[in-house]
């Protein structure tokens, strides 16, 4: 069983409020618009990090984290991108990996809205957990967490606070 803890579009700053929810969660994954290098090292030194680059990402970060990553956790497959669309819409690229093997659990981030959705037709979860950080259009901060026991994908929690009561550290 693992207890992940997940992000997207932080844009270089972080939440006290996201360490405090994290406490639990054995890793940490962040699906893109990092922000900068400090961001990314104030994550892997909390929890083992996994994460992928975004478009607002510099060379450092693109060179730190792929455009894609696929992996299995415990007896999920999971592909995770930035800029990846939803079931029905998905980008090109996206759409062509799920047509040869859509992985059970698909994460991307970019919309700043966090979205949950099963695509029947491919039988996958997809997570967006919309945008932790204090800079973008959003008015509410998200970031979720959730269990990966064997092939089960179960106990999702969403962090939700307004962009207004975003903590620093």
């Amino acid at each position: 069983m693992k207890r992940i803890g997940l992000l997207s579009d932080t844009h270089g700053t972080l939440s006290s409020r996201i360490f405090k929810f994290f406490e639990p969660v054995d890793e940490i994954w962040h699906a893109g618009d990092i922000g900068n290098a400090e961001t990314a090292d104030q994550l892997s030194a909390f929890k083992p990090f996994r994460a992928v680059y975004g478009n607002i990402d510099d060379h450092v970060l693109r060179r730190m984290f792929p455009a894609d990553q696929r992996f299995s956790c415990e007896e999920v497959d999971v592909l995770m991108t930035h800029i990846g669309g939803y079931p029905g819409r998905y980008e090109p690229r996206i759409r062509n990996i799920f047509k040869i093997k859509p992985p059970q659990l698909f994460i991307c981030g970019h919309s700043h809205i966090l979205k949950v959705i099963h695509d029947p037709k491919y039988r996958s979860l997809h997570i967006n957990p919309g945008a932790a950080g204090n800079k973008g259009f959003h008015q509410v901060c998200t970031a979720v967490r959730f269990v990966i026991d064997g092939k089960n994908i179960r106990d999702l929690e969403v962090l939700e606070f307004e962009r207004t009561a975003f903590q620093e550290i």
